[in-house]
């Protein structure tokens, strides 16, 4: 099958994303980018995830947009997910997820995303970006400019949280950690017991963490 890989890659993906409870039924969409060519694999519309199989993920054309193979039409979020990755080099692998605590975290009266552990340190800042219509260039364009050129996870007010990594490993790795970030933030202020990472920590973690992966 042409694009196998990646094809394997996305659904591993949504299945483990599944299997964690950061997906439920259809929503939520998750996509790779193929190392050699621009094309995209990335879950379809409208298909339960737990049965889904390989011939079901779509292939894009990373330029276009363009739905260029699989038995069912690719995501609404396509604009979202090509965004990101035409804008960052360094991004192959993108997640979005409608999890609880992550939409949560994104209304306005909740405070900035704070890490309260070492590992979540990693993806802080996490910005946030106002409402925008499902599926439109226009939360495309605002996702990719609150990303930033190192983000890896934006929260989406009233839609969920959108991830992005080096791979896809990574890329599952910020959206698990982020929505355990928010989870953490949620339940410490309504226990009255909030406190996050001194900055200084987490600004310790980040230079570990960046002078491993540069190794």
């Amino acid at each position: 099958m042409k694009y196998e890989n990646i094809r394997q890659q996305v659904l591993d993906a949504i299945l483990d994303a599944v299997d964690l409870g950061l997906i439920h039924g259809t929503s939520g969409n998750i996509a790779v980018r193929d190392p050699e060519e621009p094309v995209v694999a990335i879950t379809p519309s409208g298909i339960p995830y737990k049965t889904m199989n390989l011939e079901q993920i779509a292939i894009v054309d990373l330029k276009t947009g363009k739905w260029m193979d699989g038995k069912y039409k690719p995501s609404s979020e396509v604009p979202m997910h090509l965004a990101c990755m035409r804008a960052r080099k360094d991004v192959t692998a993108t997640v979005h997820t409608h999890g609880m605590f992550a939409t949560i975290a994104a209304m306005e009266k909740f405070g900035e995303l704070k890490a309260i552990t070492p590992p979540q340190a990693e993806f802080v800042p996490v910005g946030i970006v106002p409402f925008t219509m499902p599926g439109s260039d226009e939360v495309a364009d605002r996702v990719v400019k609150a990303l930033g050129e190192k983000g890896r996870a934006v929260l989406i007010k009233n839609h969920g949280m959108f991830c992005c990594g080096k791979d896809i490993k990574a890329a599952m790795a910020a959206t698990i950690y982020t929505e355990e970030m928010a989870q953490t933030n949620y339940y410490a202020r309504l226990a009255d017991v909030f406190e996050p990472m001194p900055q200084e920590a987490v600004d310790a973690m980040q230079a570990l963490i960046a002078a491993d992966q540069a190794v």
